[in-house]
């Protein structure tokens, strides 16, 4: 038996592990956190970051492209692959360093070994999934795992399924110069964001070159290979293709990690390949927690951030407020990004809400008319009633960080017209979530 005692043993050391254990540790609970890989986890190794790190690189040669339009030539454009890996290396390796000295500052035991523990929260994360029949050998057919450490660039790819990770790749190879098939079984891009944002995007990427098929099934028993290339047919409809590609990206979701520690042993319930928890993150077990991705919800970074904290909290005897998942921002970051939180427009249509919308186009911004991006626009969605925030729904430049500024609204519970009444700086992409805030009211100024 261990000798040393903890009040919290963690499993998984990603998200919801480390910066739960910080914030414990912080709170005076004595915290181990047990890692089989290194700390960071998916988000840090193989997902957010490096993914990140390649959209930055890619944006950027997109931009070059364009450049000529701002009065600025070049010639010559060449990617570096290796020199993009590199890159990636470094600020993958930067920020795991600094994970690490976080623990060690807070005197959180990462632990290799068995440890005696009072409570235990499971933060073992999630996986790619597959489609049936199509299997992953990791060179030709590939998930996103396997994407961030391809030693050579592919000059064309089939991608399976376009929700945040498969279109932010398709706008990483797509900059680089590759050929991109994007397939989407759903009518739409980004199936789970407002049916505006899906359309937006899909005309983006399309003028770009992405080719773009939605409602479209793969076929995975057609799959062939043959001089360093790959055919698989798609169904649309009543009608089929056949598309091509060096490599064939599956990107068609994620499964938590329950299985390879214990947790069968345990009375705790599994549902839908997920950790069932209730509002503070319990298990079926007194003692056993669970947060991040093994528990469904939203898979993110920062909700596992949240759900970490406040399960430490829990434990603590601070009686944390449940989260209300719609004030949860999202981010997918496609060129041009998008970010959102909330309802859809026929979301709360579909429960009974009654709405009012105001959209206000990109076009009409200063300062998207400066950047040269004015493809996108802010979308906010209003309780008629009640007068209540219920969506906000952005696409274009900077996207993702316009959107902190309705979550911090929708946390303090202000309104649209709140919003609006706010000075916004001027020339700025932030002018544009002010006018669609008053365009709620039909107030708007520059439509």
């Amino acid at each position: 038996m261990p000798d040393e005692a903890f009040d919290v043993a963690v499993i998984g050391g990603g998200s919801a592990g480390y910066v739960g254990a910080i914030r414990g540790a912080q709170l005076g609970l004595k915290v181990a956190v047990i890692e089989k890989e290194k700390v960071g986890g998916t988000c840090l190794h193989r997902g957010c970051i490096p993914t990140k790190s390649f959209l930055h690189s890619s944006e950027l040669a997109h931009q070059i492209h364009g450049a000529a339009a701002l009065g600025i030539k070049t010639d010559g454009l060449q990617v570096d692959w290796p020199a993009v890996l590199k890159r990636k290396e470094t600020v993958v390796n930067q920020l795991w360093r600094g994970t690490e000295f976080l623990l060690k500052k807070n005197k959180v035991k990462d632990s290799g070994q068995a440890v005696n523990a009072k409570n235990l929260v499971v933060a073992t994360g999630s996986r790619p999934k597959s489609l049936p029949g199509l299997k992953m050998d990791g060179n030709r057919v590939i998930n996103s795992d396997h994407a961030v450490t391809l030693d050579q660039m592919p000059k064309s790819i089939v991608i399976v399924g376009a929700g945040a990770v498969g279109t932010e790749f398709a706008c990483v190879y797509n900059g680089y110069g590759a050929k991109v098939t994007l397939v989407e079984f759903l009518p739409a891009l980004l199936p789970l964001e407002d049916a505006d944002v899906g359309q937006q995007l899909a005309k983006v990427l399309s003028k770009r070159g992405i080719t773009v098929l939605t409602g479209a099934q793969l076929q995975p028993d057609t799959l062939k290979q043959a001089n360093g290339k790959m055919t698989v047919a798609v169904k649309t409809g009543e009608q089929s293709q056949t598309i091509d590609g060096e490599r064939l990206l599956v990107a068609v979701g994620r499964e938590g990690i329950t299985d390879g520690f214990g947790l069968e042993k345990l009375d705790i319930q599994v549902e839908k390949g997920y950790i069932k928890t209730d509002e503070h993150y319990r298990t079926g077990h007194p003692n056993v927690f669970a947060a991040g991705d093994v528990i469904g919800n939203f898979l993110l970074a920062h909700v596992a951030y949240y759900e970490g904290e406040h399960v430490m909290e829990y434990i603590a005897g601070k009686n944390p407020k449940p989260l209300d998942y719609n004030r949860v921002p999202r981010a997918t970051y496609t060129y041009p990004q998008v970010a959102s939180l909330g309802l859809s427009e026929k979301q709360a249509i579909d429960q009974g809400l009654k709405v009012k919308v105001g959209k206000f186009p990109l076009v009409g911004n200063a300062k998207s008319v400066i950047l040269g991006e004015t493809e996108g626009f802010v979308k906010i969605i209003s309780d008629a009633d009640s007068g209540d925030l219920l969506g906000v729904f952005i696409i274009g430049a900077n996207a993702t960080e316009l959107i902190s500024e309705t979550a911090l609204a929708k946390l303090l519970e202000s309104t649209p017209w709140e919003i609006g009444a706010s000075i916004h700086p001027h020339p700025t992409v932030s002018e544009s979530v002010k006018e669609a805030a008053l365009a709620v009211d039909g107030l708007a100024i520059h439509i």
